[in-house]
């Protein structure tokens, strides 16, 4: 298995705005193939940082949606979102590949 997390800060303000945009996601990476779950995580603690974490059966499935076209489409939508202060963006990705369970 392999895991992706995008973390990224909103303001907190903004954060349940941000939050009903993925609730209503287009569901394009659910089709993917290789993919197994998406989540978006809040941090208790710092309700403005948010994860979003995706879990492949491996990497190269990972590397498949990210250099697909729709992939491309989604991130293209972000760019285009009309609040310039969160299609601005730019996440921290961390990648793990799942070495015990």
């Amino acid at each position: 298995m392999y895991i992706v997390h995008s973390i990224f800060e909103v303001p907190p303000e903004k954060s349940e705005e941000v939050i009903s945009i993925y609730q209503n996601q287009t569901g394009l990476v659910d089709q993917a193939a290789g993919f197994i779950d998406f989540s978006l995580l809040q941090n208790e603690r710092k309700p403005g940082e948010l994860t979003v974490q995706i879990i492949w059966e491996d990497k190269q499935s990972y590397l498949d949606w990210v250099t697909g076209e729709d992939y491309q489409r989604i991130h293209d939508l972000e760019k285009k979102y009309p609040d310039k202060q969160l299609a601005n963006i730019v996440p921290k990705v961390h990648k793990f590949k799942v070495v015990a369970q």
